[in-house]
C-alpha cells in the first residue's frame, strides 16, 4: 500500500486542503523545517477570500513579508526571526511576548487556535507521519486545533520522541510540490567576529563545561558552533531546544553518552536539529534510537529541568548590564528576537545546582562605530530576559566573568574586567558614580 492511499480522500490540491478554513479562524503555521511552503503559498493565493485570517508564524522560513499582504492577513509571533523582524519594525505583525512553557499546556496567548498547518513526512505502515526534524510546538497545537492541514514530504526523516501524528488526526492533506523559501542566507562573520566565537567557545569548553553535564546551547553566532570545542570533555549529555550542529560528531566520538542525565539517560534530547544539518547528519540521526525530540514546552518546562543537578545552559546575548541583567530580545524597546527559552533554561541551571551561562561579544561594529556590549546600565525601554540572581558566569573574548555569589560592586568589578579594553575607563567611571567603586 502506498502512502497516498493510506491518506485516502484526505490528500488533495493545496486549494481544496485551504476550503477548511474560514476568514475568522487564528491559524498557526509551523516554522524552521516544519514550514509548509505549498501550503504557504497556497494561503497567499487565496488572501482575497480569506480576507480577515488571523495568522501566527513562528522562525517560518517562508517568506509573509509580501507587498500588500498585510491588508488581508493579521500576522502574529512569539518569536522575531530573521523573516519576522522587519515586519514586526514595519508595523505588519504583533509581537506576543512569551516564556512560560509547561509540558501540558501551551502558552498563554497562543492557546487559542482553530487550525494548525505544518509539514510531515508520509505515513508509516502504522499510519504515524513524524515532524521530521522539526517538533516545535507541534504535538500541543495539533491536540488544541479543530483542525490540522498537513503537507507530506518524502525527504523527513524520523525520531524518537513525541514526533508524530497519525493520519487519522490529519483532516486534509496535500503533497509538497516544491520548497518555496529557504533559509535566511548565513551573516558572514569578519575576521575579528570569527576570533572571538572560537575564544569564547574555547574557555566555555575547557573551563566551565565539566565531564558529565548535561548542556544547552542557545541558538547564535556565539554559542551555535560550541560542539566543535568539546573533544576533550567526556559523557555529555544534552537537554536542549534547537541541536546545534556537531553533534552527531560528538555522539560518534563517544563523547555525547548521556549517561550521566537525570532525565532521559542516554539520550539526546531537543525541539529540533539546526536546519542546515548535512544529509550525512541526517542519515544517521534517522530512526537512531539516540535521538528524541519533544514539544517545545516539555523541552523547556522548567519543573523537568532543575531535577539535573549537572544542568549548565549556556546562551547568548545582546548586551548585560554591570549588574548581570542579561538583555537578549530586545535593544531598547526595539524588538529583535524573542524570549525563546534562555529565561527558563537559565532558572532551571540555577536551580539544579549547575551552571547558567552567558555568552556575548565584548563590543560590536555599528555602521562603522564600536560600541559596547557591557554596559552600566541597560537602554531604557530594553527587555531583561534573565534575571541577575540566574547568571552564574559572563564570558567575552577578554575572559570570564564570576557572577555567582558576588555582591553588586563585585559583580561590576568582574565585567569591566572582561568589557572591550576601549571602554573600561568609562564603565569604571560609571561603575564608581553607581555603586562607589
Amino acid at each position: 500500500m502506498t502512502w497516498q492511499s493510506m491518506c485516502g480522500d484526505k490528500l488533495v490540491s493545496p486549494d481544496r486542503a485551504l476550503e477548511i478554513i474560514r476568514p475568522s479562524d487564528q491559524v498557526f503555521t509551523a516554522g524552521l523545517t516544519g514550514t509548509p511552503f505549498t501550503l504557504c503559498q497556497a494561503l497567499v493565493e487565496k488572501k482575497e477570500e480569506l480576507q480577515g485570517l488571523r495568522l501566527n508564524t513562528l522562525i517560518s522560513l517562508f517568506d509573509w513579508n509580501l507587498p500588500g499582504l498585510g491588508e488581508y492577513f493579521q500576522f502574529e509571533s512569539w518569536y522575531l526571526s530573521r523573516r519576522e523582524r522587519p515586519m514586526l519594525q514595519q508595523g505588519k505583525l504583533d509581537y506576543v511576548p512569551v516564556s512560560y512553557f509547561r509540558a501540558d499546556a501551551l502558552p498563554y496567548g497562543i492557546d487559542e487556535l482553530d487550525v494548525y498547518i505544518v509539514a510531515v513526512s508520509p505515513p508509516d505502515q502504522h499510519g504515524y507521519c513524524s515532524f521530521g526534524t522539526s517538533v516545535g510546538m507541534s504535538p500541543l497545537m495539533s491536540k488544541q486545533a479543530s483542525r490540522i492541514i498537513a503537507e507530506i514530504d518524502s525527504s523527513f526523516i524520523r525520531t524518537g520522541g513525541t514526533n508524530y501524528i497519525n493520519i487519522s488526526e490529519i483532516d486534509r492533506c496535500v503533497e509538497r510540490q516544491s520548497q518555496l523559501a529557504t533559509l535566511v542566507t548565513p551573516e558572514t562573520f569578519s575576521q575579528e567576529k570569527q576570533d572571538a566565537v572560537e575564544t569564547i567557545c574555547m574557555q566555555i569548553a575547557n573551563d566551565l563545561v565539566e565531564d558529565g553535564d548535561t548542556i544547552q546551547i542557545g541558538a547564535g553566532d556565539m554559542t551555535s558552533p560550541l560542539l566543535g570545542y568539546l573533544y576533550g570533555r567526556r559523557d555529555l549529555g544534552m537537554q536542549t531546544e534547537i541541536i546545534p550542529p556537531g553533534v552527531v560528531a560528538l555522539v560518534q566520538a563517544g563523547i555525547m553518552t548521556g549517561k550521566n542525565k537525570t532525565i532521559h539517560p542516554g539520550k539526546v534530547v531537543g525541539t529540533a536539529f539546526h536546519p542546515q544539518l548535512s544529509p550525512e547528519e541526517l542519515d544517521f540521526i534517522d530512526q537512531n534510537p539516540i535521538f528524541e525530540l519533544y514539544d517545545f514546552n516539555y523541552t523547556d518546562d522548567i519543573r523537568l529541568l532543575c531535577k539535573d543537578p549537572h544542568f549548565t545552559a549556556i546562551n547568548n546575548a545582546l548586551s548585560t548590564d554591570l549588574t548581570g541583567q542579561v538583555a537578549s530580545e530586545s535593544i531598547g524597546a526595539q524588538m529583535f528576537t524573542g524570549t525563546g527559552g534562555q529565561t527558563a533554561f537559565a532558572i532551571s541551571a540555577s536551580l539544579a545546582g549547575g551552571k547558567s551561562v552567558i555568552a556575548v561579544p565584548s563590543s560590536s561594529m555599528l555602521d562603522g562605530e564600536r560600541i559596547s556590549r557591557i554596559l552600566p546600565a541597560l537602554a531604557p525601554g530594553t527587555v531583561v530576559t534573565t534575571p541577575r540572581a540566574f547568571v552564574d558566569y559572563v564570558v567575552t573574548e577578554y575572559g570570564i566573568a564570576t557572577l555567582r555569589g558576588k555582591s553588586l560592586r563585585q559583580r561590576a568589578q568582574e565585567l569591566i574586567a572582561v568589557a572591550h579594553p576601549d571602554f573600561r575607563d568609562q564603565l569604571q567611571s560609571e561603575a564608581v558614580r553607581m555603586y562607589n567603586l
